[in-house]
């Protein structure tokens, strides 16, 4: 893309919705692009590789605040790397602690259906531990 296209062309040359650009234009992932004369916005080169840069980091589940942070790091080429590092093993740290949760509920949703019988559901695990939290064996974790 060597020329300004129309948010149109920006969505379909990086794979991000238009109303999804809009919003990162609003929480400041993106600059306010220029506009024609009938008030269309415009896009020029550089908003490709950034909003490919927000949606891959997006993918990998960072948060908008810690995209905006790598931004503007990545704006300051010079700058040491330890932010960047940081930012990505808090990163790290909040997937492996989500990890944890995630195999904990599927210890529980794999017990609670072990121990349902199938039969009617007065008698169903399943709806029993659902009903009564303290049936839950991380209950209180």
């Amino acid at each position: 893309m060597s020329k300004e296209v129309a948010i149109g062309v920006l969505s379909r040359e990086t794979g991000v919705k238009v109303p999804t650009i809009r919003y990162y234009e609003s929480v400041g992932l993106m600059p306010q692009p220029s506009r024609t004369e009938a008030n269309r916005r415009h896009y020029g080169p550089e908003a490709v590789n950034r909003l490919r840069f927000i949606r891959h980091a997006r993918e990998l589940g960072f948060e908008v605040d810690a995209i905006r942070q790598l931004l503007d790091l990545s704006d300051q080429p010079e700058r040491s790397c330890k932010a960047a590092d940081a930012i990505a093993r808090r990163h790290l740290s909040e997937i492996k602690s989500r990890i944890t949760r995630l195999r904990a509920l599927e210890r529980e949703v794999q017990r609670m259906l072990a121990e349902c019988a199938c039969g009617r559901i007065s008698d169903c695990r399943v709806i029993d531990v659902l009903s009564h939290h303290e049936h839950c064996l991380h209950h209180g974790k």
